[in-house]
């Protein structure tokens, strides 16, 4: 029995956006780009998301919704879809995980789970 989850693969890639970031309002924008490849053998279709964005105070926000910017791609095997989207923190550092909510063609639901990863304005991390 294999587990179709472990067949999404999601990549991220993140970015400081210096022009839209106001550190002196407490206001850090971040951009994040997501490689979502299905590495499996089955098509499967993300239905929806669901985020936990934490900021150094501690702050959590969660965010849910259908598909990811408007769309819910419909990834072959051997397929895979690129977005970018954005956060903003009120700290120069914060994390964001998550899942996506995905569906098999054979009607079958399944999480994909989103590691963790660190959203950092350049230069502070050493």
């Amino acid at each position: 029995m294999n587990h179709p989850h472990n067949d999404i693969r999601i990549q991220v890639v993140t970015d400081y956006v210096n022009d839209q970031s106001e550190p002196e309002a407490d206001r850090y924008v971040f951009a994040y780009t997501i490689t979502i490849s299905n590495d499996g053998s089955a098509a499967a279709k993300l239905l929806s998301r669901h985020w936990i964005i934490t900021d150094a105070n501690g702050k959590v926000q969660e965010v849910s919704g259908d598909g990811v910017v408007g769309e819910q791609p419909h990834l072959k095997p051997g397929e895979e879809f690129r977005y970018s989207s954005g956060a903003v923190l009120e700290t120069p550092v914060g994390a964001m995980q998550g899942l996506y909510r995905m569906e098999s063609d054979d009607g079958v639901s399944f999480d994909a789970p989103i590691a963790p990863f660190t959203l950092a304005v350049p230069g502070l991390l050493h």
